[in-house]
């Protein structure tokens, strides 16, 4: 036997297994060093769509529209669909309300400068005018950070234009509502939102149980229908300065402290139109939470309706 050739062989096998034992260390070596992978965090996930609109029927939601964009709205509410009074002949003449002569139409214009900030101005009808501004300060999301709620905070200026011999300075013509909207989107097809109001009158007439400042406490909802159709409805309680108001004449004057309102909400894609039902007729929110006359009771509920169109106002990239 060739003993070179047995030593060549000898050697070639301890050279193979050398090699293998330093490939399998090196192997070895990094995966060791190889740094370990970081758990990765939760993707946070907002809720989107709580709802449809800026409005819900007349109360804010928590929505704005988009940063850049402009929206044009339109409410108008017409007369009670009831002449108590005139009886089934007047109102069948009326048309229920809708052709009464008699109606309240808001006109507004707002802009979202921001993601997080609405203003707009409007005409609220019977010579007074408004001007507001909406916050987002709190948006309900899953993920790093657990949000269950989404807040925004709107804040409206009302000044009567109409000249009164009763109102001696300028600023005694104004008021004031603040609105906490706080909504939950509960389902993909459930949102609600829990609406409290403080009013404020710069002047009101002197008399008993009458208060500069007026609380409401109110909630809304929307369900989703179809893809396109929701319902939706709201109630709010007048808290205070309702009962046994004495004016400056000595009138005894009783507000119906209830507000309620149904209604129906399509999106056409460029509009979206609301029809509801409710026991208000006026147009602006000052005087629906705090001088309401229409009492359901009584068949005192109108028709209404609120188309918006919305417009971007930002250059289009080339």
């Amino acid at each position: 036997m060739n003993v070179s050739k047995i030593k060549i062989d000898v050697m070639k096998k301890i050279i193979l297994f050398l090699i293998f034992c330093l490939g399998f260390l090196g192997f070895t070596i990094a995966q060791d060093a190889a740094p370990v992978a970081e758990k990765e965090a939760p993707k946070t996930k907002f809720a989107r769509a709580t709802f449809n609109s800026t409005k819900l029927i007349n109360m804010q939601t928590t929505e704005i529209v988009s940063p850049g964009s402009l929206q044009f709205m339109i409410s108008h509410h017409f007369s009670n669909i009831w002449d108590k009074e005139g009886g089934a002949k007047q109102s069948l003449s009326q048309f229920f309300g809708l052709n009464s002569g008699v109606a309240h139409t808001y006109l507004s214009f707002d802009y979202s400068p921001t993601a997080y900030m609405n203003l707009g101005i409007a005409a609220a009808g019977s010579g007074r005018y408004e001007g507001w501004a909406k916050f987002k300060l709190l948006r309900q999301q899953t993920g790093a950070k657990n949000i269950p709620v989404s807040i925004a905070f709107y804040s409206v200026a009302n000044v009567n234009t109409v000249k009164d011999p009763d109102i001696d300075f300028a600023e005694n013509r104004f008021a004031f509502a603040n609105q906490l909207l706080v909504a939950r989107k509960i389902t993909p097809k459930l949102s609600l939102e829990l609406i409290p109001t403080w009013l404020h009158f710069n002047t009101v007439p002197y008399g008993i149980n009458n208060s500069n400042e007026v609380f409401s406490l109110g909630i809304g909802g929307k369900y989703k229908v179809k893809s396109k159709m929701n319902l939706t409805f709201e109630y709010t309680r007048q808290l205070n300065m309702f009962e046994n108001i004495i004016s400056k004449s000595g009138t005894i004057l009783n507000y119906n402290p209830d507000l309620l309102s149904a209604g129906i909400e399509i999106n056409t894609g460029g509009h979206q139109f609301q029809f509801y039902i409710g026991n208000t007729t006026d147009a602006s929110i000052i005087d629906m939470l705090a001088r309401n006359n229409n009492r359901i009771k009584n068949g005192n509920i109108a028709f209404g309706f609120t188309i918006n169109r919305s417009m971007s106002l930002k250059k289009e990239k080339d």
